[in-house]
């Protein structure tokens, strides 16, 4: 029973074991096999979470065993939560905690005790919900997060078979009862959907194993592929969609997967493929610039033949008053002696046809320039739209006005019927630059 789950692991000279344990009879039977079958010192990561009555009983048992079995008890209570999400936000909770605890022992491995019906419950949700070909293969024996590993040496192994390791050797444990709760998507199919796949096969858990680590193969596969092209059409995090459009369409979305993971950091069930599939919407649309929502306040943007990410930052007024030099939106202007230059990067004022002293703000809704030499007004989103300026700078990009309000420079676009030319009068001369953007 038990038998042989921690082979090919090199624990042998690591100090610590990270163990994360419930008390369930999952966790418990883990704990237990772990202190009598290593010569790490084991630590118990408890997490309390504080949604049951019984909670704080279980963990002064738990406690209690830990010190009859010298094992290293860590534990932490979550008093409050405020996501919807109850699932989502006890997960993030629980990991936050055994980051701090595998930091707090210099430990590299975590072990959970996840086992052959978890991972048939996690598949099948993963079906129901859409996800990428990863996502289908359900849960890794290992995988690595931030600085450490994360070992689920159970998965070959059922629930029962666990609860009969307790009996076995006189474990106890706790059952949660709210495990029996079928709001939550998990429990509905543990109670309703699982019992019948055993019935058809007792040792479905095996099917699913194998089912899981080849779609793994599969997907390490298609992961080195993608990693060529993605160093090719993917460069300063903006993605050339003219390459990207003669690509495969199953490439195409591994590659938008494997560039999400990058900003939602690896953190499953975030990305949909409903959010792949509005993404490849956009990039297929004929509009020019479009812009759509994703998960945590990430925005996916086009601009023409570019593709990037962002987290999403509200508009922001702004009105700067000029003295010499300003920086805005990596866009420099400075006052300078003297020019050859007469380019729309150089900017001629006479103080006395404007109205000091003089300030950079954003566009506003209905704001117009007269242009220098056309003697009529337009637009300032027009002129944009025909610059082809990228809308996420439309909104940020720096205006000259004086005190009363005229627009008298878009600085390296248009200038104002206020600008002078060099063989005209003129005591003030502005200059336009632009440092490097960077995307990230």
């Amino acid at each position: 029973m038990l038998e042989n789950i921690l082979h090919d692991l090199n624990i042998e000279q690591e100090k610590y074991l990270i163990i994360g344990c419930s008390g369930g009879p999952d966790s418990m039977a883990l704990l237990h096999y772990l202190k009598h079958n290593t010569n790490n010192k084991i630590v118990c990561a408890h997490i309390n979470h504080n949604v049951r009555k019984e909670s704080q009983k279980e963990e002064e048992y738990l406690k209690k065993y830990c010190k009859n079995n010298n094992i290293i008890f860590e534990s932490t209570k979550i008093t409050k939560y405020t996501e919807n999400n109850f699932e989502n936000e006890a997960r993030s909770k629980r990991y936050n905690f055994y980051k701090e605890i595998i930091d707090k022992y210099n430990a590299k491995y975590l072990f959970l005790a996840h086992h052959g019906d978890d991972l048939i419950e996690t598949i099948l949700m993963k079906i129901n919900r859409g996800s990428n070909l990863e996502g289908y293969a359900g849960i890794k024996r290992i995988s690595k997060k931030d600085n450490y590993y994360i070992i689920r040496p159970l998965l070959k192994y059922t629930k029962e078979d666990l609860i009969n390791y307790n009996k076995k050797n006189n474990i106890t444990y706790f059952i949660d009862k709210t495990n029996f709760d079928n709001k939550y998507t998990r429990n509905r199919i543990r109670n309703n959907i699982l019992p019948y796949l055993k019935e058809e096969n007792p040792n479905i858990h095996i099917s699913f194993l194998k089912y899981s680590k080849t779609l793994q193969e599969y997907n390490n596969y298609i992961k080195k592929e993608v990693n060529q092209i993605i160093t090719k059409i993917y460069k300063n995090n903006i993605l050339d969609l003219n390459s990207f459009q003669q690509l495969d369409p199953f490439i195409k979305k591994n590659i938008l997967y494997q560039i999400l993971n990058k900003y939602y950091q690896n953190k499953a069930n975030i990305v949909k493929e409903k959010n792949i599939t509005d993404i490849l919407n956009i990039i297929d649309n004929k509009k020019p610039n479009l812009t759509i929502n994703l998960p945590q306040n990430i925005i996916c943007i086009k601009e023409y033949n570019k593709l990037y990410f962002k987290q999403n930052n509200n508009k922001k007024d702004y009105k700067i008053e000029f003295n010499h030099k300003i920086t805005i939106n990596n866009i420099i202007i400075e006052e300078i002696n003297d020019t050859k230059e007469d380019g729309n990067n150089i900017c001629r004022l006479n103080k006395k046809d404007i109205k000091l002293p003089l300030y950079f703000r954003n566009r506003q809704n209905g704001d117009f320039i007269e242009i220098k030499g056309l003697n009529h007004k337009k637009k300032i989103k027009d002129i944009f739209i025909d610059e082809k300026i990228p809308k996420r700078k439309r909104d940020e990009y720096p205006l000259l006005v004086d005190s009363d309000n005229n627009i008298l420079w878009i600085p390296n676009i248009k200038k104002s019927k206020f600008n002078a030319k060099k063989d005209e009068i003129y005591d003030i001369i502005l200059r336009y630059c632009e440092k490097e953007e960077n995307n990230e």
